[in-house]
């Protein structure tokens, strides 16, 4: 039986030495059967006090809590980590990453609800996952979906976000119908993560607002500077850059 896993962490920061501290979770089957996982777990690593300022997770908080391998959520991933099975997060490659730190080895099929969210929404200005519970509405029917179960909404914790992304995937489920009617839609949501995304104006910086293809032909030397100083910039960023630069 298919089961499709969504989830979301809670970390120590964002840095190499970082490590999970909460696991948010939902997991569904075929026959509409729900899972809800919501655990605190406890690492080695000092929570950094820009991480705390997000999530509000404190040291107290996860003192004498299990470590994450030893979460019932972790057990559970790894039980279903079978490649006819679907792993989903909101910019997956983050959660990944921490939870391969674990020891985890993916075998899942992977859906990226932010990639997806940047083919299938272009018209959006932005994909946060806070900025998509407002943008398409999602907040007016959260609230009714939380109470059935017994889960309490806050922004970037990680079993509200994963409430959020479980409304979202619905949007972008219908959406793939819509687009691609003769395709699976779950199946075409993992090909779409797999698909880097160009991306058609700056978000940030000096040109933000501007078109990147216009901005290479004015400046192309800030481009190749950010290209090649820029070790934060993500997968669609790098292959925007690298298109528009391509001589």
């Amino acid at each position: 039986m298919v089961h499709y896993i969504l989830f979301d962490t809670e970390t120590t920061g964002a840095a190499q030495e970082d490590r999970v501290i909460q696991f948010g979770a939902m997991i569904l089957n075929q026959k509409g059967e729900l899972e809800v996982y919501d655990e605190l777990c406890s690492c080695e690593i000092p929570i950094k006090l820009e991480a705390m300022e997000v999530h509000n997770i404190t040291p107290n908080m996860i003192e004498a809590k299990p470590k994450a391998t030893q979460t019932e959520f972790y057990q559970r991933l790894n039980e279903l980590n079978s490649s006819e099975n679907f792993l989903i997060a909101h910019n997956i490659n983050f959660d990944l990453e921490m939870i391969q730190k674990e020891g985890f080895i993916n075998n899942f099929q992977l859906i990226d609800t932010l990639r997806c969210a940047r083919h299938l929404f272009d018209d959006l200005p932005y994909h946060r996952l806070q900025y998509l519970r407002y943008a398409l509405e999602l907040y007016k029917i959260e609230q009714s979906e939380a109470e059935k179960l017994n889960i309490s909404i806050k922004a970037h914790d990680a079993i509200g976000d994963v409430l959020v992304m479980k409304l979202f995937l619905t949007k972008l489920v219908s959406k793939t119908r819509e687009l691609f009617p003769n395709i699976n839609p779950m199946q075409k949501l993992v090909e779409l993560t797999q698909t880097p995304v160009f991306v058609k104006t700056f978000k940030f910086g000096k040109y933000k607002g501007e078109d990147i293809e216009e901005v290479a032909k004015k400046d192309a030397n800030y481009l190749n500077w950010m290209r090649e100083n820029m070790k934060d910039l993500d997968e669609d960023m790098k292959f925007t850059l690298d298109k528009v630069l391509k001589p």
